[in-house]
């Protein structure tokens, strides 16, 4: 068996890759692995359990549901919400475990499950490994140790899941956005609900795109990965910002009032100056990957703040946020993680947050993504080489060299092998687009001739 635990939990087409007897044998493992752990030492234990629309999430949150109650555990099924309210219910519940069965961005057919441990946190990676291998061996047969009588788990529906996270989201905001017109996609996903009920709150006048979720529009040419009708929609309404969702909602990619895209890096940047402002800034430092916009990390070192960079992953960020105690993370793709409020992703969270900005300031958006200048990114996929040698063949250390010397400090190259396909990844960042291009492709010919 390959390999189930991604960087993002469990994901794959739903009903071939992620059958129910999947959902239903993982969630067993889960369950033992963490008894064994002392998780539920000396009470019974409780998980929150939730979805986002798919057609699918329904029979595989009945096969998780079914899993966990038969492994003894109660479970509180908390319905359609984003994958950052689950977390954060099983944390403000004392629940043991989370699980959350969404496939975020990807498209309709697919889906996935994520376990969040007790505190709304992540799994750590030895305890995914080890329901990895609980499953597969029992799976091939041997039997589980199943309680009967009153040992089994008890299933009750939370409905008061809802008004507690979105409390939660108002509560957190440092001021309100009243007179603020936004538009928001909800990418027909988990916040289609929970988004504009928390901009209406907070007193914003509130537009909704993408927020009829059928089960099988999700991410279907809205969201944060097809901008293209929130940008109209901004333009149209005459509103002074325009945020995006993806599926579960743990993303955040927003538009100005022009129609201008921003994104991950922007927010982050403007996001740090303002807890920089309230003195929440711990570290004086925002952490992000190396795919960050060299232009993030320029504008931020211009600004006094440090860039701490991780790899690619917003479980890398949140694992340097931790280790060093550190308040804002977060990566391009708009997944940004305040840990004050939240232990993972929030994308409707980060959308409150930039709005208030906007409000308390009364600058504009576009002003405030400004403070950093986005430098050209060209990115390169080179297939059907040898990865595993990126970092070992001189011949390609030498074309690097010379790339970087001819960028000099406003650019810069990153080469990666894929976590997940036969492939290299060429990245070369450059003030002029055609500089970048130029030098892009050169070094994506020198991988082909070094790992080919």
């Amino acid at each position: 068996m390959g390999q189930l635990f991604g960087t993002d939990g469990v994901r794959g087409v739903a009903n071939a890759d992620l059958t129910a007897e999947l959902a239903l044998g993982l969630s067993v493992a889960a369950a033992h692995v963490l008894a064994e752990a002392g998780t539920f030492a000396g009470h019974r234990a409780t998980a929150v359990v939730g979805r986002d629309p798919r057609a699918s999430g329904e029979f595989l949150e009945a096969a998780v549901v079914a899993g966990l109650a038969s492994a003894g555990v109660d479970v509180l099924r908390v319905g359609v919400l984003p994958t950052p309210a689950v977390a954060y219910l099983t944390g403000a519940l004392g629940a043991d475990l989370g699980v959350m069965l969404s496939a975020s961005h990807n498209a309709m057919p697919d889906n996935g499950i994520k376990f969040f441990a007790r505190g709304g946190h992540k799994l750590a990676d030895e305890l995914e490994d080890r329901i990895e291998a609980v499953y597969d061996e029992h799976r091939t047969g041997a039997p589980w140790d199943r309680p009967t009588g009153s040992g089994v788990g008890r299933v009750s529906d939370y409905d008061e899941g809802f008004d507690k996270y979105v409390a939660h989201l108002i509560g957190v905001l440092p001021n309100r956005l009243d007179g603020l017109k936004v538009v928001l996609d909800e990418a027909h996903g988990a916040a289609a609900r929970v988004s504009p009920e928390a901009f209406t709150r907070a007193g914003a006048e509130v537009i909704t795109i993408g927020a009829e979720p059928d089960g099988l529009n999700i991410n279907d040419g809205c969201g944060s990965t097809h901008l293209e009708l929130l940008k109209q929609a901004v333009v149209e309404h005459g509103a002074a910002l325009g945020i995006a969702h993806d599926g579960d909602a743990d993303r955040c990619l927003a538009v100005d009032a022009s129609g201008a895209e921003v994104d991950g890096d922007q927010i982050l940047a403007v996001l740090a100056l303002a807890m920089r402002e309230a003195g929440q800034l711990r570290g004086n430092a925002v952490v992000g990957t190396v795919m960050s916009n060299l232009g993030f990390k320029l504008a931020m070192e211009g600004e006094g703040i440090e860039v701490v960079q991780t790899g690619v992953g917003d479980r890398y960020v949140l694992e340097a946020m931790k280790e060093h105690g550190y308040a804002l993370g977060g990566e391009q793709s708009g997944h940004v993680i305040i840990l004050d409020h939240a232990t993972t992703g929030d994308g409707t969270l980060t959308g409150l947050m930039l709005a208030a900005r906007v409000a308390a300031t009364g600058r504009s958006l576009a002003d405030l993504a400004g403070v950093m200048q986005r430098l050209p990114q060209v990115l390169i996929n080179v297939p059907d080489v040898d990865k595993s040698r990126v970092g070992t063949s001189a011949e390609l250390a030498a074309a690097v060299t010379d790339a970087e010397r001819e960028l000099g400090t406003t650019g810069r190259v990153l080469l990666r092998p894929s976590g997940t396909e036969p492939l290299v990844r060429v990245m070369v960042e450059a003030a002029d687009i055609e500089q970048a291009r130029a030098v892009a492709g050169r070094l994506a010919d020198a991988v082909k001739s070094a790992l080919g």
